[in-house]
């Protein structure tokens, strides 16, 4: 009942000073166009620096638009600054999702490959950060020591 006094209140006050009335809400961030979903820092088994072993480390990245959009010279990094950029025309579809893993492969819609020989996600904890073709930070998805993959 209170609270139903003083928003009426307040209407009568921003009408007398012929001021609009702006209720705010909860702050909430806006969802990136290009998401990170998961990231699998940890490959399972033995750290032995083999392909397997190291396409088993991977980043998911969806697209969270109602429309394709390009990731050509789309960059992502990690804390190191060890960087992927997306060469040439790669077209996320509305609600899909491509994986970028580290070691080395034959790159197609859905899957993309560092080409490193050594792991770039740390499994003590590291930040992955995706930016644009223009430089500017989409998203990012940090993780601690535990585990060995992280839904951001």
């Amino acid at each position: 009942m209170k609270h139903t006094r003083l928003f009426g209140f307040a209407v009568a006050l921003a009408v007398a000073v012929g001021g609009p009335l702006t209720v705010a809400g909860p702050a909430q961030a806006a969802t990136p166009a290009v998401e990170i979903t998961k990231v699998y820092y940890n490959s399972p088994g033995s750290d032995t620096r083999s392909n397997t072993s190291l396409n088993a480390e991977y980043v998911k990245l969806t697209n969270r638009r109602s429309s394709t959009i390009n990731l050509k010279s789309w960059t992502l990094r990690d804390k190191s600054k060890h960087v992927y950029t997306f060469s040439g025309d790669v077209r996320l579809a509305k609600g899909a999702s491509v994986y970028i893993h580290t070691g080395k492969g034959k790159n197609t819609s859905t899957h993309r490959y560092w080409g490193s020989g050594n792991y770039i996600w740390n499994n003590t904890g590291d930040t992955a950060y995706l930016r644009n073709s223009a430089g500017t930070g989409i998203d990012s998805c940090s993780w601690g020591s535990k585990g060995s993959y992280t839904y951001c």
